[in-house]
């Protein structure tokens, strides 16, 4: 069955009723995030274990200690046809496929889109009748109200990525509500959106150069928790994949030009820089968490590693 992204960015708990979800298209933060939101809304509806396999034949039917289902996180498109999903339906996990637009897949998603079992979502670049939407559930929600101009200014100039849009959204969330005023989200949200992912970009720089563009582009708290969620989607990436081959086919169609520039990271780490690269992940998002008077300088320190792992 086939189903809009956005009924599951504003009706989440609606859609935890399917024992397949395949998500697909060319926005890939937006099928991060919808991954995001199945796999908490099963977290909170029941006792369940995320797991990551690269295809079908990896899964293995296993309940845990206590009984606890599992949702298993498919990375690969191999051996999926009808008679492996009515074996898989057996079991009692959920299974989340994820899997950017081809035409080798176009077989396989007509297969989701007839299964009464099944959702397929679909993720694209937001288009303005979708960033109304978000919007209209961000402000209820939040039970927030803004001006006309401030309304249709975020639609047109916003981003239309959604962790981007999304991000920018709660940069508004964090202002007093009599601070919501145009010239005050001009203010905020005209900075270069682009300008924290370049920092990622200049990585193997000199440290002097690293400094100066980050002391350039992030100046509060947001600008560093920003930088951090870019840094944290590329790590994860380099952490993630198996091989070489894997990572090219998961670096999102829009990084074209930094292409190379990627792959040359992920050439340099090996299974223990990976373990690092995680450890410092963590660790950096528990500081910025408990210790936020100090994130700006955090920010730096935790760029300043991944370097330092990056090239040991």
């Amino acid at each position: 069955m086939k189903i809009n992204s956005l009924n599951i960015l504003i009706n989440q708990a609606s859609v935890l009723n399917k024992k397949f979800y395949f998500i697909s298209g060319n926005e890939k933060t937006l099928m991060e995030k919808i991954k995001k939101i199945i796999v908490e809304g099963f977290k909170k509806k029941e006792n369940v274990q995320v797991k990551n396999i690269e295809t079908i034949s990896d899964f293995v039917d296993e309940v845990g200690l206590f009984g606890d289902k599992n949702i298993y996180i498919v990375n690969g498109n191999k051996e999926i046809d009808k008679e492996s999903l009515d074996n898989l339906r057996l079991s009692e996990n959920h299974f989340i496929f994820l899997q950017e637009n081809s035409q080798k897949i176009k077989k396989i998603k007509n297969l989701f889109s007839v299964d009464k079992d099944s959702y397929l979502i679909d993720c694209y670049e937001l288009d303005k009748d979708s960033k109304i939407k978000i919007l209209n559930e961000f402000l209820r929600v939040n039970k927030l109200e803004i001006s006309q101009d401030v309304y249709w200014f975020l639609i047109d100039k916003l981003d239309s990525k959604y962790i981007f849009f999304e991000k920018n959204l709660i940069k508004v969330l964090e202002l007093n509500k009599q601070d919501i005023t145009l010239d005050k989200i001009k203010k905020i949200l005209t900075v270069d959106e682009s300008g924290k992912e370049r920092i990622f970009f200049n990585l193997l720089q000199k440290n002097k150069e690293i400094i100066g563009l980050y002391r350039d582009k992030i100046i509060n708290n947001s600008d560093v928790n920003e930088l951090y969620y870019y840094s944290k989607f590329f790590c994860q990436l380099i952490i993630d994949c198996n091989s070489e081959d894997e990572y090219k086919k998961k670096i999102p169609i829009y990084l074209f030009k930094e292409k190379n520039y990627l792959i040359d990271i992920y050439r340099k780490y090996n299974s223990k820089k990976k373990k690092m690269l995680l450890k410092l992940l963590s660790s950096t998002e528990s500081i910025l968490r408990k210790e936020s008077g100090l994130s700006l300088v955090v920010g730096l320190r935790f760029l300043l590693n991944i370097k330092k792992i990056t090239i040991s």
